[in-house]
């Protein structure tokens, strides 16, 4: 049974979509992090213009494809970020706008190589704190989806 709208739920890698929930909508998508310059997390989120909102980047997943592979792609897509893919950080459900349930599935990430490129569905993208990456974001299931993820201090690299 699918939890309530609007809720954040941890779970085991989603690796098919079983039957019963083909009338489902099943997304992924990625929580892109970069140790910042003044130390501590940085996420990634997305604008898109269509909707006029801050979010995670993600999208639906594609015939025959995994969410890993979903996850992945949509994240290089919408940021130009390559990325290594981290443990699984959570799903997110939600009634979208034409009245669906939608599942969205997200992992945490790090970009490898990549740069943003604006495009016609996502047009900027920024960089931010934990703390102002939860106040940007448009979605009440975003925010705590971000605010249930924990990961070790950022140390620095090189």
């Amino acid at each position: 049974m699918l939890a309530p709208p609007d809720t954040v739920r941890e779970m085991n890698d989603p690796a098919t979509v079983p039957p019963d929930d083909r009338d489902v909508v099943r997304a992924a998508g990625g929580i892109v992090v970069r140790a910042g310059d003044a130390g501590g997390w940085e996420v990634a989120l997305v604008h898109r213009p269509e909707h006029l909102d801050w979010t995670l980047p993600k999208g639906k997943i594609e015939m025959g494809e995994s969410p890993t592979e979903c996850a992945l792609r949509e994240v290089a897509e919408e940021t130009g970020y390559r990325c290594h893919l981290g443990r699984f950080a959570g799903e997110v459900e939600y009634t979208d706008r034409r009245g669906r349930v939608k599942v969205v599935s997200y992992w945490l990430m790090q970009p490898v190589e990549g740069t943003f490129v604006p495009t016609a569905e996502v047009d900027e993208l920024r960089w931010l704190s934990f703390g102002a990456a939860g106040r940007l974001l448009d979605y009440r299931h975003d925010r705590e989806l971000l605010e249930s993820v924990s990961i070790p201090p950022a140390t620095a690299t090189g």
